[in-house]
């Protein structure tokens, strides 16, 4: 027996079924007799067997087709079910906006702001945090698991996606207590490229690079642009701690960031020669005419503004 019998091909025979009619049928379905009726022949080809016997006034079920109607209205509704689950999915999807991150925002109170002014322009929708690892710096953005991400600039595949700055800030290093530099009030840049870093997963790309300072290595020369000693790599906050306690390495951090990780045993000094980071919200550019994301991002803003 065929097995590629269409939904469309039930629902004809179940109503026919139901009319005992060809042409009653045909006009609940909203389309032409004689195209149900070869549906109808099509159908019973594929199962090799006649279901309706034609009859002047009508049609009556066989054994076959009377035993047949009942899957079919099982199939149906089952497939009934599930198209009204995929719609639910669907609508629910539409009025949840998931907002990733990899950190908090933290600074201020920022995040509650943007909540409290997103909800009040948009009271029937639900907003839902996704914390994301330092493995994937778009925070869920490129595999679609958020709709907006708090994340650091700068962005892999950068084109993909619009952003606005929520804040820029230095960049410190973070070393244990016991390390020489520690004492002093003030780092040079210069004076680090010898260190052991902690480095973000190989997967941030260029976020991890951002994060080694690259750039200002390159710019430096000498030993200074030669590969980082890496002393280990770090995919969270908790990890970034206990890697510096434990002195496998120094590592740059944003000056919001720092009261995350100077926890006891760790310091955060300046750092001369280093650009600032920035820390966005972002979006994917096709998104953008989305309602929710549009909405969210405008209350960003207006946090922002209102400084």
């Amino acid at each position: 027996m065929t097995t590629d019998v269409h939904v469309r091909e039930l629902r004809y025979f179940v109503t026919v079924a139901e009319e005992l009619h060809f042409t009653r049928a045909a006009e609940r379905l909203y389309v032409s007799q004689p195209a149900l009726s070869k549906q109808i022949r099509a159908l019973e080809r594929q199962l090799r067997t006649e279901l309706f016997r034609r009859e002047p006034r009508g049609v009556t079920l066989t054994e076959a087709g009377t035993a047949l109607l009942p899957h079919a209205r099982r199939v149906l509704a089952g497939w009934a079910e599930g198209a009204a689950a995929v719609e639910a999915a669907r609508a629910a999807r539409r009025g949840t906006l998931v907002v990733g991150m990899s950190t908090s925002p933290g600074r201020g109170g920022l995040l509650p702001a943007i909540r409290s002014r997103f909800t009040a322009a948009h009271p029937d929708a639900h907003v839902r945090l996704r914390q994301m690892s330092w493995e994937d710096p778009t925070a869920g953005l490129a595999d679609g698991t958020a709709d907006v991400a708090y994340v650091w600039l700068p962005l892999p595949d950068a084109d993909r996606y619009a952003w606005t700055v929520i804040a820029e800030e230095p960049r410190l290093v973070a070393l244990p207590d016991t390390h020489p530099l520690a004492a002093r009030p003030e780092v040079d840049f210069a004076e680090l490229t010898g260190e052991p870093f902690l480095a973000l997963p190989p997967e941030a790309g260029v976020l991890r690079d951002f994060w080694l300072a690259l750039e200002e290595r390159r710019a430096l020369g000498g030993d200074a642009a030669r590969p980082v000693r890496v002393g280990a790599e770090i995919a969270g906050t908790e990890e970034t701690y206990e890697a510096l306690v434990a002195g496998l390495g120094v590592c740059l951090v944003a000056a919001g960031n720092a009261p995350l990780i100077t926890l006891g045993g760790v310091t955060t000094r300046p750092v001369r020669g280093l650009s600032p980071s920035r820390y966005a919200l972002a979006r994917r550019r096709e998104d953008e005419g989305r309602a929710l994301v549009r909405g969210y991002v405008d209350a960003c803003r207006r946090v922002v503004e209102r400084g």
